[in-house]
């Protein structure tokens, strides 16, 4: 095991405040999982958006502006992070990825607070599949919600499941937040918060909404904070220029009936955004209510709070309506970290990669790091958010490696097709200019860097 060297000097007043009222003063973590979350959000300048319960925590918090996923699935995105190591192209493919048969020996994040004596709880989507590490990271059974990913209340959806056996993309039906399973989600937190704050004992507790993944189903108040019609579109629909063929998005949204929309018109493209900000809206405000009872309860002044999307999505841009490539688009993720005694209100531009969250988490709780992880911490951040961290983030998906620097997004597919977007002339990532002469020695140190990170990734077998 490797020792995390440093712990955060502002924590010693705060637990030592604390210690009078507990029976064990080590921090709690809470854990926030958010399903396809994009950086769509007010504190990041998402201006269409409406999310005022996760802006209001940012204020309390660093936010992490330039934060990427190892790989953009759900699946071998959680565990990946959950575990902290790198995929490689055998091992977290794809959204079936398990970290009990991809890497059977890692020691995952929950479990090394298990075994330092916390109790670690489950609640809702964290890893992707319920019993993936589910008997040494969890002191007890996962939680699920009793309603389904795709639960139905408009009687058109049903309709079209009878007739098709396909659910509808969306649906608004005039319920409350507990019909659908992120609402159940969010109300089972409360109650075991409750519980844990009677029990005394200091938890991990990790809590995964769904939304805002498809299908767009959210409570017709959330879709009424827009008025469809005032919806901005994507002002990049148009696939990049000179992009490989083998560059593609996800096809997920193409499995759903699309009522009276034909698909890629306008009209549907705007009922997938109206559907995407509801979702959102929704979450935003599940996740409010969890994190008000931790206030409440007077947990909040000894507990790390980590708000985590799995992997970025596209709304339109570029043609694709999803995730599964390596734009940066697909790759960056929001991270909102709040931790106690901490800054309020700051940012970090600095680059930091998903699998750096296992080892920084630790660290907080001046928990041991096992030898397999290969983050770094970067609980540096948080006394100096200026500070330069990684010089490039790593990020793959199926036959395509990539990596980020703060200029550009490089990437390499098996065929030897290549990417490279300069971000600084071309932010929207519109024209591919690896072809382009005047980047040869960028692409030559781009791929250096690129060769590093996959032989890295491979040390862990």
């Amino acid at each position: 095991m490797k020792k995390i060297a440093f712990f955060i000097a502002f924590f010693a007043s705060t637990f030592s405040t604390y210690a009078e009222q507990s029976k064990d003063p080590r921090p709690n973590v809470l854990f926030i999982a958010i399903d396809d979350l994009r950086p769509e959000l007010g504190c990041y300048g998402a201006e269409q958006i409406k999310t005022p319960n996760i802006d209001r925590f940012a204020e309390q918090a660093l936010v992490f502006n330039r934060a990427y996923c190892q790989i953009p699935v759900c699946g071998a995105s959680r565990a990946s992070l959950m575990t902290g190591i790198l995929p490689t192209k055998d091992r977290f493919w794809d959204y079936l990825a398990r970290a009990d048969e991809d890497v059977p020996n890692a020691v995952t994040l929950p479990q090394v607070f298990r075994e330092a004596g916390y109790t670690t709880m489950s609640n809702g989507k964290v890893f992707h599949n319920a019993a993936d590490t589910a008997e040494r990271s969890w002191s007890e059974k996962s939680k699920t919600a009793k309603t389904k990913h795709k639960q139905h209340y408009d009687p058109e959806s049903v309709k079209r499941i009878t007739e098709r056996g396909l659910g509808r993309i969306y649906e608004a039906p005039d319920v409350p937040d507990e019909a659908y399973r992120d609402g159940e989600i969010a109300q089972n937190a409360i109650e075991d918060l409750k519980r844990l704050k009677k029990e005394g004992n200091p938890f991990f507790y990790a809590l995964g909404f769904v939304r805002p993944h498809l299908p767009f189903y959210a409570p017709k108040k959330y879709w009424d904070l827009y008025k469809r019609d005032e919806i901005e579109l994507a002002e990049n629909p148009s696939r990049p220029a000179n992009a490989p063929e083998a560059l593609c998005g996800s096809g997920e949204y193409k499995i759903y009936d699309h009522g009276e929309y034909e698909r890629d018109s306008e009209p549907w493209q705007r009922i997938m955004v109206h559907g995407y900000y509801a979702s959102t809206s929704y979450v935003d405000k599940l996740t409010g209510n969890v994190l008000n009872a931790l206030n409440e309860l007077g947990l909040a002044e000894n507990t790390i709070v980590v708000i985590w999307g799995d992997h970025g999505w596209h709304l339109g841009e570029h043609g694709f309506w999803g995730k599964h490539n390596t734009m940066h688009l697909a790759m960056r993720v929001p991270l909102i970290i709040q931790v106690p005694g901490g800054m309020d209100g700051a940012k970090t531009d600095a680059l930091v990669e998903v699998v750096d969250l296992f080892p920084t988490l630790c660290g907080f709780a001046g928990l041991d790091v096992p030898e397999t992880v290969q983050g770094r911490s970067f609980d540096m951040l948080f006394r100096d958010p200026d500070q330069d961290f990684r010089e490039c983030a790593y990020s793959r998906f199926k036959e395509a490696d990539a990596v980020v620097t703060k200029r550009y997004v490089f990437s390499r597919y098996f065929n030897g097709d290549t990417m490279l977007y300069d971000r600084q002339k071309d932010p929207q990532e519109n024209i591919n200019v690896a072809g382009n002469p005047e980047y040869r020695k960028v692409i030559t140190k781009l791929e250096q860097m690129l060769d590093e990170k996959i032989a890295l990734a491979n040390e862990v077998k």
